[in-house]
């Protein structure tokens, strides 16, 4: 990740990135494939996915989420 970033490789790399609706998830990093430059995720690349996979990315947004949700009332 560090010599992509440095060296402006632009690699596909899997990386957590801010979703805002691609995968059907909003507001959440998720670990995702990721075009990575010099400019930090330059794309972010939405593969297709099978219902059975689908299932388990919203599952786990969905804890994440909820572990989140959990914090925030601990600490507020």
């Amino acid at each position: 990740m560090v010599e992509s970033i440095l060296k402006d490789k632009k690699k596909i790399l899997p990386c957590a990135a801010y979703l805002e609706g691609e995968y059907g998830v909003r507001d959440l990093f998720v670990g995702v494939p990721v075009k990575l430059g010099s400019r930090g995720i330059e794309k972010i690349f939405q593969i297709k996915l099978d219902a059975s996979e689908q299932a388990a990315l919203q599952k786990s947004a969905a804890a994440v989420k909820e572990l989140i949700d959990v914090i925030k009332q601990k600490m507020g």
